[in-house]
């Protein structure tokens, strides 16, 4: 940059420029769209590599708004990351790409350990040298030794296809639940006001058990009348190699900053049910989401377009 160039004319006008990793996935395109419809004088630049549960159609929306630009693109890519970081000015990096489907894990665990951990070396080795002024890591409940789940979209797609749900174990198996817009309010608050170093866990006093969720899932979207009408619908399989009880997190740092949930489990889960009617067909192969169980033959562990309950 010259001495005569300001920070703004350097990054094309914009006050900020963002990076968001994975931002074509679930969580992370509802993180962009609001970042862009809110922030018109942040350029915010998705990077994606467009996987298995990745898909632009959840962006649609701001496809074509002046402040929003997309690259299609590896993390593990090092000669990639720093041109993207030279050529980009990036003042702020929200790391979401990563590998997390549980039951895939089990066989492709040298695929989810490169790019989850060097990805994110790469990353942060290009956004150190870059000097940027703040860098999120969205990591998941894995790292404390739990699993994560995607057990509500895995339900309400078999449903909603008339399969049944398909539960691991004896379904007694406790979780917490946050509706996809709290997420991106916490994320907000960790962007205006965290603290650099510091860790930040976004969770809920509201759990329910896996049974209990299908049950209410169930009674949701096939209006069963009667509990035997409503287990007709649940089909209990073997357990993971590992399934936690439970594992509750605390949140007090989040509180601190502001952010609560707002979403109750009822309306939340009423929009998630409404949404997936409408975007189920958004993923490439979505119809794999159906699949119960992961298959030991070779040509299966290559379809990584398979998500598992």
């Amino acid at each position: 940059m010259s001495e005569n160039m300001t920070r703004e004319e350097a990054s094309g006008g914009f006050n900020k420029r963002l990076l968001v990793t994975g931002g074509a996935g679930f969580i992370a395109s509802h993180m962009i769209i609001s970042l862009v419809e809110n922030y018109p004088d942040y350029r915010i630049i998705n990077l994606d590599k467009l996987e298995y549960c990745a898909s632009l159609k959840n962006l649609e929306a701001i496809a074509d708004r002046p402040n929003y630009k997309f690259l299609q693109g590896d993390v593990c890519d090092s000669h990639f990351i720093k041109h993207l970081f030279d050529s980009e000015n990036i003042d702020i990096v929200l790391h979401f790409a990563a590998q997390t489907h549980v039951d895939l894990s089990f066989l492709h665990s040298f695929k989810f350990t490169y790019v989850n951990t060097y990805g994110t070396h790469i990353l942060l080795n290009a956004a150190h040298r870059a000097g940027v002024e703040k860098f999120v890591y969205i990591s998941t409940d894995e790292v404390y030794g739990g699993s994560s789940d995607e057990v509500i979209p895995k339900f309400i797609s078999l449903l909603q296809h008339n399969r049944k749900c398909c539960i691991h174990g004896s379904g007694r198996q406790m979780r917490h639940f946050l509706y996809a817009t709290d997420v991106v309010e916490a994320l907000l608050a960790i962007l205006r006001m965290g603290e650099n170093g510091e860790i930040y866990n976004i969770g809920t006093h509201f759990e329910i058990s896996v049974s209990q969720l299908a049950r209410e899932l169930i009674q949701m979207i096939k209006n069963t009348e009667s509990e035997s009408e409503t287990d007709s619908w649940m089909d209990y399989v073997k357990d993971r190699p590992t399934n936690d009880l439970r594992y509750p997190m605390k949140s007090e740092k989040m509180h601190n900053l502001g952010w609560r949930p707002k979403v109750h489990w009822k309306e939340g889960i009423e929009k998630t049910i409404e949404w997936y009617r409408s975007n189920f067909h958004n993923w490439k192969d979505a119809k794999h989401a159906l699949e119960p169980f992961v298959h030991e033959s070779m040509d299966e562990k290559e379809k990584y377009g398979n998500m598992k309950c």
